[in-house]
Order: structure tokens, then C-alpha cells, then sequence
């Protein structure tokens, strides 16, 4: 048996061999797209997030509002931004400008307390 044959055999009993060149090809008819390095900033530190999520909430946002990681400082750029209606828990307001809540993914954040409206409480 030649050497290339025997190869051949041994990459076929190895399913394993079969989807290393499988994944390696683009599958037919699909479009992958550019694989692109985000920057660290994307990334959420995990102190910014509560695990579960809210699931019941006391305030929704009433216009666009940007929210931030570690507390808004002046001429700091936000780390995000609420949409209008987002549903969020106030956690915490020491009658300053700003409060912390936590939306609907977990995410735990500062925005602007004259941003947020308060819910009807049902019941």
C-alpha cells in the first residue's frame, strides 16, 4: 500500500480530520463575512453586569438618554445609549443629577434621573 493511499484511509476514519477541512471552506451558498478585532472598549466589565436580569422594572427612559460604566465625568464620551421606552430598575438616586439602574439585560449603569419616568405600579 502506498504511503498517499494509506494516508487517504486513515484521514477518512477520522471525523475529526473531515471537519477541520470542512470548517476551513466557506460553506455553499453562504457569505462570511470580514472577521473584525474589536476594541476593548466593547467589551462590558463585569462589574457593570447583574446576573439574572431584571425582570420586573420601575421606570422607563423617557427620550434617547447615554448611560455610562463608571460614572459620567465631564467631556467623557458615554459608554451607551438607552432608546427611548427602555424598561429599567432604579437601584440607586442620592437626589443628584445622576442614578444608577440596570435594564432588562443586566446591563447595571449611570444615566440621568430627569431622563427616567416612572412606571404605574400594577395591583
Amino acid at each position: 500500500m502506498t504511503r498517499k493511499v494509506k494516508q487517504d484511509r486513515l484521514a477518512s476514519a477520522d471525523p475529526s480530520a473531515e471537519s477541520v477541512a470542512s470548517a476551513a471552506a466557506p460553506a455553499e451558498g453562504f457569505i462570511r463575512p470580514e472577521t473584525e478585532v474589536l476594541a476593548a472598549k466593547a467589551l462590558v466589565p463585569c462589574r457593570n453586569l447583574i446576573a439574572p436580569a431584571p425582570n420586573q422594572f420601575t421606570h422607563e427612559v423617557a427620550r434617547a438618554q447615554p448611560y455610562y460604566f463608571t460614572g459620567a465625568q465631564p467631556g467623557m464620551a458615554p459608554d451607551g445609549e438607552f432608546s427611548a421606552g427602555a424598561k429599567v430598575v432604579l437601584l440607586l438616586h442620592d437626589g443628584g443629577v445622576y442614578c444608577r439602574v440596570a435594564d432588562g439585560r443586566g446591563l447595571y449603569v449611570e444615566t440621568e434621573y430627569d431622563s427616567l419616568r416612572k412606571l404605574r405600579q400594577h395591583g
